[in-house]
């Protein structure tokens, strides 16, 4: 995927004035919101699971390599295969290696955030094989030649009445006069063209929300029965998954599986939480012939022992995109790359560089909701902070910005200067808003003003009256 996180703005501005984006975001700004705090509601030692997640975490990126190392043993052990890919690179040219193996034609794929960050599907096709999304939001954006906007949403930006367009343009060989109004017509077509691709596909790849060192199994989490066609249809099955997804026990999976659905969808457990073990046996019913796991890295390691770690904590539940009021406003499509929100503001320029996406960590009021509801307690704030530091450091921006945070902290770092500059600033702000005590205009503040009104300062200071009631 091509990113264009450096021109966050003019995403942004684009998506402010989308009536159709605008609509779907509606959705995102309260349902998620209202089924999360009820879910909370219901789990009084909530916020000590989140302690155990956290520390859960943490532990196991202080022994990252050992329980990498006890997955691929068990995952060997049980007939499966492990494949350790440095680059997306490596990762897609591993893929593409397993699938000209089994002759493949068409490979059916869940949910997987890694696929879109390596650009999976891309190569697939480049290289002569169908790549079909079955994951139903998944899969009206890759009919509409898009990219997902949301971690567990990825159609959350596409309305109802879009999804009946694209369905009636794409499935063109069904009835015209066929009823799509409402959301179920629109999912059971959808699962009419799908169950024959599941059927047919050669090889199935699935993302992975954890990764079980002790067993060597993988976890996928779902609403959509999709995930496990796509891993025990087909012949071969691959699972797609960064390094830090892996936890010692399964035991310990389930403290993250508590918090997890509660953060993502207000859900106590989301409809499939699916455990894969390597191929099938004999005497199994169903499952793959072959078992394969493609690890990425893609610049992971590097964040460990950094101020930047603990992001590797993230377990993708979406509760930061959910809270945040900067994507309500413009999506993810406005991020630029793979991930979008708070989260994405801090791994875009892990993983691709703060030289390509210095905007994103300006795109934050720093409000803490991110912080507040993240399941695994992952401090983005404090991240955004340290992005900004090196944005400003590494000379990312603008002159006229640099010479602004030069004026700011020259003023704040000398209490004297500092009270006497915002006396003489309120004063004239003050004097310029007249009678109607505000400020249509004023320079370095046009983003501002451009749409509203600046109230102008009235009165004394708060330090002048802070001392005055001392």
């Amino acid at each position: 995927m091509r990113s264009t996180a450096h021109l966050f703005k003019d995403n942004a501005a684009r998506a402010l004035t989308d009536p159709n984006l605008q609509q779907a975001l509606t959705h995102v700004r309260t349902k998620f919101i209202d089924k999360r705090l009820d879910a909370v509601k219901g789990l009084p030692e909530f916020d000590a699971l989140r302690d155990a997640a956290r520390d859960l975490k943490d532990h196991v990126l202080s022994r990252l390599d050992e329980y990498l190392v006890e997955f691929e043993a068990n995952v060997v052990k049980n007939g499966g295969h492990v494949h350790w890919c440095a680059t997306p690179a490596e990762a897609r040219k591993t893929i593409l290696e397993i699938c000209r193996g089994a002759d493949a034609k068409t490979v059916t794929k869940g949910k997987t955030m890694v696929g879109e960050e390596i650009g999976i599907n891309d190569h697939l096709a480049a290289n002569g094989i169908e790549p079909i999304e079955t994951d139903l939001g998944e899969y009206i954006i890759q009919l509409r030649n898009e990219p997902p906007s949301h971690i567990i949403a990825p159609a959350v930006h596409v309305t109802k009445d879009q999804v009946e367009e694209t369905f009636r343009r794409i499935h063109s060989d069904l009835d015209p006069a066929r009823n799509l109004t409402e959301p179920a017509t629109l999912l059971h077509e959808a699962r009419v063209k799908l169950r024959g691709r599941f059927i047919a596909a050669d090889v199935g790849i699935t993302g992975a929300n954890f990764l079980i060192a002790n067993t060597g199994s993988t976890t996928i989490v779902t609403n959509e029965g999709n995930g496990d066609l796509t891993q025990t249809l087909p012949r071969i099955h691959i699972v797609l998954a960064g390094i830090e997804k892996v936890v010692p026990s399964l035991e310990d999976a389930s403290v993250l599986l508590r918090v997890l659905a509660r953060s993502a969808t207000g859900q106590e457990m989301s409809a499939y939480t699916t455990f894969s073990t390597g191929p099938r046996r004999p005497g199994d019913l169903d499952g793959p012939d072959a078992f394969h796991v493609v690890l990425v890295d893609n610049g992971r390691s590097k964040l460990l022992g950094t101020e930047f770690e603990e992001m590797l904590r993230c377990i993708r539940c979406g509760a930061c995109l959910n809270h945040c009021p900067i994507y309500h406003n413009v999506g993810g499509h406005a991020y630029g790359w793979v991930y979008a929100g708070p989260i994405g503001a801090i791994t875009t320029p892990a993983l691709i560089g703060i030289e390509h996406s210095a905007p994103l960590p300006e795109a934050s009021s720093l409000c803490g909701r991110c912080e507040a509801v993240c399941p695994v307690r992952i401090p983005i704030p404090r991240m955004l902070r340290h992005w900004r530091e090196e944005a400003f450091e590494r000379r990312l921006h603008g002159e006229r910005a640099r010479w602004a945070l030069k004026l700011w902290a020259a003023l704040a770092t000398r209490p004297a200067l500092y009270r006497v500059a915002t006396r003489i600033g309120a004063g004239v702000l003050g004097l310029m808003g007249g009678r109607r005590g505000r400020l249509s205009a004023l320079p370095l503040a046009e983003g501002w003003t451009r749409h509203r009104d600046l109230p102008a300062p009235q009165g004394r200071t708060f330090m002048a009256m802070y001392r005055g009631k001392r």
